[in-house]
Order: structure tokens, then sequence, then C-alpha cells
């Protein structure tokens, strides 16, 4: 039987986990990849890993996903409104399964933070306190790739739009917060564990700065007010609803919800975060 099991395993972030796993000298046979479509997963079943098919909306098929296993990785689902039935679901079957630790990615600060992504990774959180389940929580800041992926849009506008006020955002690369996850599954650990993980932080600012540094190419942040934000996403083409969203994500920046002075993620990662240009590059190349 696999001694651990990744959620989500042909998601960008699952995938980077398996890869790290096997890279680290886990064997292919001591993991399985939970996956919707396996057809996905036909190079890491290549590979060696156990292809289990199982979906968050459907519970009957989690209790076989995770049999057997030891440590489970649950990577929150992306479906908003929804993530809190589909996690209960993973979190019940793995107390079934008799799973040793569970470790669940949720959000940077999700018991005070006001970020609207935060009240189901929350309330994930109070159903795993309560499951009897051993567990260790990671509460991940933004993604780089967030900005990163962004690179066409801000190179060729020359502008970084945003309504952060000027506070940090502490992210980091989807590689790094896998090769967290992958610590917190190996590791070994007494009791349950919270950890608020985030990159070196940085603003709007020094990200134009850095664009610019590293493409060659004038990117400056032009920063404004959360409702200008919003009406300057729907003029590019967003709807009213997504564009208040992502306003008010920036809103939560600018109260500091996504910025942290812990150092838990290099401590997990043995080694600093991924600087800011090196993830430019990466994404250029």
């Amino acid at each position: 039987m696999p001694t651990y099991a990744v959620t989500g395993a042909t998601g960008r972030l699952g995938r980077l986990v398996i890869e790290q796993l096997l890279d680290s000298g886990v064997p292919a046979t001591e993991i399985a990849a939970i996956v919707r479509s396996p057809e996905k997963a036909a190079d890491l079943a290549t590979r060696g890993v156990e292809i289990r098919k199982a979906t968050y909306d459907d519970p009957s098929t989690l209790p076989g996903a995770v049999a057997g296993v030891r440590r489970l990785l649950l990577i929150s689902g992306d479906t908003p409104g929804q993530r809190v039935a589909q996690h209960t679901a993973v979190i019940d079957a793995a107390k079934l399964a008799g799973v040793e630790r569970l470790v669940y990615t949720s959000i940077l600060k999700a018991d005070t933070t006001a970020n609207p992504l935060a009240p189901e990774h929350k309330a994930t959180e109070d159903v795993l306190a309560a499951s009897g389940l051993t567990y260790t929580v990671l509460r991940n800041s933004w993604y780089t790739e967030n900005y990163t992926d962004q690179l066409p849009q801000y190179l060729g506008s020359g502008t970084i739009l945003g309504a952060t006020g000027g506070s940090k955002i502490s992210a980091a690369t989807r590689a790094d917060y896998a090769g967290a996850a992958v610590a917190a599954l190996t590791r070994e650990e007494d009791g349950n564990a919270v950890y608020e993980l985030g990159g070196t932080a940085f603003t709007f600012d020094e990200l134009a700065e850095a664009v610019t540094e590293v493409t060659g190419t004038t990117v400056v942040h032009q920063d404004m007010s959360a409702a200008d934000l919003a009406s300057a996403l729907e003029n590019v083409g967003l709807d009213a609803g997504t564009a208040g969203f992502v306003a008010a994500l920036d809103h939560s920046i600018a109260n500091g919800e996504l910025a942290t002075d812990s150092d838990d993620l290099s401590r997990l990662l043995g080694r600093p975060s991924t600087p800011l240009r090196d993830a430019i590059r990466a994404a250029r190349a």
C-alpha cells in the first residue's frame, strides 16, 4: 500500500508535489495520485505511481482512494461555495481509513484575515480540528505565478494595475509551496501543526522594478482605489463580479493580510524561498 497520497494530483500544485516526492527519493510504489481523470496522470503511472480515481464531488469514491494511506495531502478545491463540503468528505474518508496525518493547503492567516477566500479555508480547518485526525495545516500566501503569469499583459501595456496601497505580498512559487508540502508529509512531527507560509515580501512597485530589470521593458505600477481597479478591469473585459472579486483581493493585500514575517516556509524547505527575479526569469524562459 502507498504511504503517501495526494489529491488533485494532476493540478499544477499536486503534480509538483508528486514530482518532488519522487525527486527526494520516495519510491513511486509508496505514492498514490488521487485524480478525477486518470488519463491525465498517464505519465505518473509510467513512473510507477499508483493512480486512484476519485472526485471531491462524489464522496463514495473517496474511501477507496485513501485506503491504506498513512499520510494524505488534501489540496484545497477550486470551486467557490463547494469547498467545505468537498473537503469534509475527504476528511471523513481519511478518518474512516485511519490516515495517520492529513496535510491541508489553507490560506495565510486563515483565522484572522478578511480575505474573501478565507472563510471556506477557516471552516475546513475547523472541521479538521474536530475530526480527531492528526493534521498539518499549510497556510499558503499568494503564488508568485499569480503575477508572473501576467507578464504578457504587463509587457504589452507597460503597466501593473493594483489597489494594494503600497503594501507587501509574501508570495512564493508553486514549487516552493510544493516543497513545503513534501516536507510536511515526510517529516516526523508530534501532534498537530499550523504553518504560516510566504516568501520574501514585495510591493507592486518592486514587482514592476523586477519585471523591468529582467525583461528590459519598462513597466510601472499604477495604484488606485479598489473601486477604480474594479472599473478598470471591467473596461478590459472582466465581468463585474470577477472584477469586484479581484479588487477585493487587492484590498486584502492593502490590509496586510497576505504578508507574513514567518520563516516557516524557508524552514520547511531548508533553503530560502525562490527570489522574485528568478521566478520572473523562469516565466520568461
